[in-house]
């Protein structure tokens, strides 16, 4: 099967900023999607302007808009909510990450929309819902993560709330997006009516952190911080040596033998504190500190390849500019050459998903501003009355 014609035929609106919405239209584009990008004609999406630029186009706003088609109009403006009201009728999805209330003081809300096309999938995806009493706040992903309990289990013991370096509650809420949708897809071709999704970043953002919850909901305390370490698994973190770190998790007796074979220590299998996963757990401090002293002793690659050798799963604290050049990426094609607008060459990291072996190709560059208004817009035939 091609990746592609999974969702081909299918036309969706995307009416979003910077990253979860952008995030979810670009996952339905990399299977095959037909997605138009609705942006202001002054600036367009505010992740244009962010850097990385590479001749003037950033490189941020590339790495979550390919495959898309880019159309500019100005919501404000009664003549453009008409052109979109118009594109509304052939469209089956609209994604939109606005502020609950925006889209419906435009004219553009979901019940208005769904008059048009009752067989409309209205994706909307904010900070903490369409209702409730903080609705009406807005939120980014560091805010998202400091409410949603992340930045309280994020960083070494002690130290001060730090945020996942990766924006998790933009990107998971943009995943449930898109998984929500590709459902929606299929209940309305049965029923043939649309519905509207209600994804928020706050709900999402939990949602992933199901480790974290059900921890508090079956011992009644709060989960902290471990730095790399895992609560209930040991040995299970970086590990210091001696040119840095590395990572090495033996989840288990059988892997944790392993590693007491490794580091030739077996007498540490039998000793009373390490009988158990939850027993290694308990007392991991000193697990690590006994570990790493004989750790101390090699560079990170020596051990590494003896971990592998014995089957024990560790990896190299890589940087990006490693992870990016190894040979299981490079085995994979993620990634991949990408043509910007202005006709400077980069790279960016394509769709990760295989059907039947065969990933989802880039069909489209990421759009200059505005690059398919005549493509899109002149095909519209608007009435009299959709124009005012």
């Amino acid at each position: 099967m091609n990746p592609q014609a999974a969702l081909t035929g299918v036309t969706v609106l995307e009416i979003c900023n910077v990253a979860a919405g952008p995030f979810c239209g670009m996952l339905l584009a990399d299977m095959g999607a037909d997605v138009i990008k609705i942006e202001h004609p002054e600036g367009g999406d505010t992740l244009r302007a962010w850097p990385p630029l590479n001749g003037g186009y950033s490189e941020n706003f590339a790495s979550l808009n390919r495959n898309k088609r880019s159309v500019t109009l100005n919501l404000k403006n009664p003549e453009d909510v008409a052109r979109v009201r118009a594109l509304v009728r052939d469209a089956d999805v609209l994604v939109e990450n606005n502020r609950p209330g925006v889209m419906e003081r435009l004219g553009l809300g979901y019940e208005a929309l769904r008059v048009i096309n009752p067989r409309l999938i209205y994706c909307s995806i904010s900070a903490y819902g369409q209702s409730g009493p903080r609705a009406q706040e807005g939120g980014f992903d560091l805010t998202i993560q400091a409410m949603s309990g992340i930045m309280s289990v994020t960083g070494e013991a002690g130290g001060e709330p730090v945020k996942c370096g990766v924006p998790l509650a933009d990107f998971s809420a943009g995943l449930y997006g898109a998984f929500a949708i590709a459902s929606a897809l299929r209940a309305t071709a049965l029923s043939g009516q649309g519905t509207h999704i209600d994804v928020p970043m706050l709900g999402a953002t939990l949602g992933i952190a199901a480790l974290q919850t059900s921890e508090f909901f079956g011992s009644g305390k709060d989960p902290v911080k471990l730095g790399s370490a895992h609560p209930r698994n040991a040995p299970y973190q970086a590990f210091r040596c001696k040119d840095g770190h590395f990572g090495m998790a033996a989840g288990n007796n059988a892997l944790f033998k392993a590693v007491c074979r490794v580091v030739g220590r077996e007498d540490l299998f039998a000793d009373a504190r390490f009988l158990t996963t939850s027993l290694r757990a308990q007392n991991q401090v000193a697990l690590k500190d006994m570990l790493e002293a004989i750790f101390m002793n090699e560079d990170a690659e020596v051990w590494l390849n003896q971990f592998r050798d014995a089957g024990v799963p560790c990896a190299p604290i890589n940087a990006y500019s490693q992870v990016l050049v190894d040979p299981q990426v490079d085995h994979m094609q993620w990634v991949q050459p990408l043509t910007l607008p202005n006709g400077a060459i980069t790279r960016t990291f394509a769709s990760p998903i295989r059907f039947d072996g065969q990933s989802a190709t880039i069909r489209r560059a990421p759009p200059a501003l505005g690059e398919h208004n005549e493509e899109v817009l002149r095909a519209l035939n608007l009435s009299r009355e959709e124009q005012v």
